[in-house]
């Protein structure tokens, strides 16, 4: 009786962790290395608080939510996830529309909604249930020969008013957004003449925004600069009232080109230093791309060890943006090249994962949150080193985060509960032509 007891304690522990080991064992690694970061990067939110076990005691809590989280949903066939498509679909275009009206403003950007004291960002739901949507579309409309041309109509309707929404307060969310679909796209067969056309539409609308961006008044830093002056008069005593800018309907509704034009000119005159003498380094306006670069200058092969890192005090955003620039400092460059190694294992283990799929939708679905998670790790660390534009985007499971770190963790789930049954339609292939064998 002990014994039988004892396997069924051991047959409910490893129930527990179903799915793909592969992919488990990339998320813990992911969760460990974020635990250590977070706890190193987050000085400056323990010096402000008071409290030095606050960041991590929140950030590790957040991850554990989202563990209790996945365990429910790798459970979940993919039918329901099929399922759950419109309902999400809906939800999404209503927490779209009510953060562009009432959302909270941080740095500028409307990006959070509270519920019952809860906050969350719905741009992050968002992207999982167009992901949803254009995995269902491209399998329904799924031929010998490819996808249907329908797929792609349909596809863009849908793209194009998520997308939209989420463009106007984030950009960088709404671009790594389309490029997963795109890439989505390519693997659903969708003819090329209908990717050509995207790529064209993608081009003009890009040209259109730089055009507009350009013609859309003052910049962030010039609004700012006034406010200044402004400010500097009213402390004078001096009573002439300063002219403010105001801004227009245009510049209300599209109140983010500024910082997206500024942004893009700071990148382009930073590619355009080759060589930059120390004393003409401005580390008040270039705060964040200046002590990125001291930080991976630094580190050597080992790093300089976790908890070690200088440029972490520096560093407005060291625990969220640039914690690859921490990253790097503290573990080297061989830590640098296994956290990247464990996205790309990530997305090469899911493509295993979707070719064992019998159906189109399961294997389309688990492909295009693989992509959204890998694209978006890729580029948070292109913004790290330098070769790409400063954005707000975290690194998935990793960086510090509320919303993002537990809908991350249910995407990881999703992709796991696709290993499931892609595993179980193995095992009963295999029987099958077992049984094949012996009836000969």
């Amino acid at each position: 009786m002990e014994t039988e007891r004892q396997k069924g304690k051991k047959i409910t522990f490893r129930g527990i962790f179903k799915g793909d080991r592969v992919i488990w064992m990339i998320f813990f690694f992911l969760c460990m290395i974020s635990i250590v970061e977070v706890y190193s990067a987050s000085s400056s939110l323990s010096y402000r608080g008071g409290n030095f076990w606050s960041p991590i005691i929140k950030h590790g809590g957040l991850l554990f939510v989202g563990f209790l989280l996945m365990l429910p949903v790798l459970n979940i066939p993919c039918k329901f996830f099929k399922l759950a498509a419109w309902p999400m679909f809906i939800f999404s275009l209503f927490t779209l529309f009510w953060v562009l009206a009432a959302g909270q403003s941080t740095n500028g950007a409307s990006r959070w909604v509270s519920f019952m004291g809860i906050q969350f960002q719905p741009s992050e739901i968002a992207k999982g249930t167009l992901v949803l949507i254009v995995a269902q579309l491209m399998s329904f409309f799924q031929t010998e020969k490819g996808a249907a041309p329908q797929a792609f109509n349909y596809i863009m309707i849908f793209s194009t008013i998520i997308i939209g929404l989420i463009l106007l307060e984030n950009m960088s969310t709404a671009i790594l957004l389309a490029i997963t679909i795109f890439m989505m796209m390519i693997l659903g067969r969708i003819p090329a003449k209908s990717l050509v056309k995207t790529v064209l539409i993608l081009v003009a609308i890009a040209g259109l925004f730089i055009g507009l961006s350009l013609a859309s008044g003052p910049t962030e830093e010039e609004l700012a600069e006034e406010d200044n002056t402004e400010m500097t008069d009213n402390a004078g005593n001096n009573n002439k009232e300063t002219p403010k800018t105001e801004r227009n309907a245009f510049q209300k509704v599209f109140h983010r080109f500024s910082t997206w034009q500024g942004r893009i000119r700071k990148f382009a005159k930073n590619l355009d230093k080759k060589e930059v003498p120390p004393e003409d380094i401005d580390l008040d306006k270039d705060a964040q791309w200046a002590h990125a670069n001291i930080a991976i200058a630094t580190c050597g092969i080992i790093g300089k060890g976790p908890g070690n890192s200088v440029e972490r005090d520096f560093l407005s955003q060291a625990f969220s943006d640039f914690i690859y620039a921490i990253i790097i400092e503290e573990l080297g460059l061989l830590g640098a090249i296994f956290v990247a190694a464990l996205y790309i294992i990530l997305l090469f283990r899911t493509a295993q994962i979707a070719k064992r799929c019998e159906n189109n939708f399961p294997a389309f679905l688990a492909m295009g949150l693989a992509l959204l998670l890998v694209t978006q790790a890729m580029f948070n660390m292109m913004v790290a080193v330098g070769i790409a534009p400063v954005t707000g985007q975290p690194l998935p499971l990793i960086s510090k985060g509320g919303t993002s770190s537990i809908i991350n963790c249910i995407y990881i789930a999703m992709i796991l509960s696709v290993s499931r049954s892609a595993k179980k339609r193995e095992k009963g292939n295999e029987k099958s032509s077992e049984k094949i064998r012996l009836t000969e």
